[in-house]
C-alpha cells in the first residue's frame, strides 16, 4: 500500500476448507477468511483508506494441476461458499484468479458474479499462451465474457510471456483486461528460474508492453515485491 497499490488481496487464497482441512483446520474456514479480510482492511485504513480489498477466490486444488479440477457441481457448491463468505466479511471486490481450466473458471466466476459484489476473472497460462488445461484463451475470454464479470485478467505466469496471451484475451472481448505476472517459471523438472522481471525496472518495462495491448488493470504476482508496485507507479505516472 505503501508503495502505491490501489488494490490488495487479503490471504484468502488458500483458506477455503478444502485446503484447510488436510491441516485439521477445516471448521476454521470463515473465521481465517474473517481474520485475513480484517487483516487488509486495516492496512487500508492505515494508510489512508483508498485502496480496495478483493477477495481471492483460488482453485479448489492445486493451481498447477488442472487434471484435479473436482466435478462441476462440486465446483458450484465450494466457490459458492467462499464467495458468500468473502462478500459476508466486507471486501469490496472479488477477484477469481489462476484458474487452470475453463469449467472451473466458469464455476467460480459465476458464484463470485451472484454476491452482486464487483468481480474481476483471471486465468493462467503456461509459456505456449493456453491454459493449463491446454484450453485457448480465445475459448476462455469468451465463455467468461459471457458472465458479464467487471474484467479478464491473466495472472501468475512470467511476466515476459503475458502479452501473448493477453493480445488473445483483448481480441475475443470488449471487457477490460488486465495482468499481474510472476518473476519466474518453473521448468520441466519443476525448479524455478529467475527472469529478468525479478528486477522491478525490468518488470515495470514489460508491464508497459501489456499495455499496449489494451491491459488497463496492472499488477504483481509470484515473486514480486513491494518495490515492484512502486517501480508500476512509477512508470504510469510518467
Amino acid at each position: 500500500l505503501n508503495a502505491g497499490a490501489e488494490i490488495i488481496t487479503p490471504n484468502t487464497f488458500s483458506t477455503h476448507r478444502r485446503n484447510l482441512e488436510p491441516s485439521g483446520l477445516g471448521e476454521r474456514t470463515e473465521e481465517l477468511t474473517r481474520r485475513a479480510v480484517e487483516i487488509a482492511q486495516h492496512a487500508t485504513q492505515a494508510t489512508g483508506g483508498c485502496a480496495y480489498v478483493a477477495g481471492s477466490i483460488s482453485p479448489l486444488e492445486d493451481s498447477y494441476s488442472p487434471h484435479h479440477t473436482p466435478p462441476d457441481t462440486t465446483l458450484a457448491v465450494e466457490h459458492s461458499a467462499m464467495a458468500e463468505c468473502l462478500a459476508a466479511c466486507g471486501v469490496d471486490v472479488l477477484v477469481v484468479e489462476t484458474m487452470n481450466t475453463l469449467r472451473e473458471a466458469v464455476a467460480a466466476t459465476r458464484s463470485a458474479i451472484a454476491t452482486g459484489l464487483p468481480t474481476l476473472a483471471s486465468v493462467v497460462c503456461g509459456r505456449d499462451s493456453r491454459l493449463l488445461s491446454g484450453e485457448t484463451v480465445s475459448a476462455a475470454a469468451n465463455a467468461l465474457t459471457a458472465l458479464q464479470p467487471d474484467a479478464l485478467l491473466i495472472n501468475c505466469g512470467p511476466a515476459p510471456d503475458l502479452h501473448r496471451p493477453l493480445h488473445s484475451l483483448r481480441a475475443n472481448t470488449a471487457l477490460p483486461i488486465g495482468a499481474y505476472g510472476n518473476v519466474g517459471f518453473r521448468d520441466k523438472n519443476g525448479a524455478w528460474l529467475q527472469t529478468d522481471a525479478v528486477q522491478p525496472e525490468a518488470y515495470a518495462a514489460y508491464a508497459r508492453r501489456w499495455t499496449r495491448t489494451g491491459a488497463t488493470l496492472i499488477g504483481g504476482c509470484c515473486g514480486t515485491t513491494p518495490a515492484h508496485i512502486a517501480a508500476l507507479r512509477k512508470a504510469f505516472a510518467q
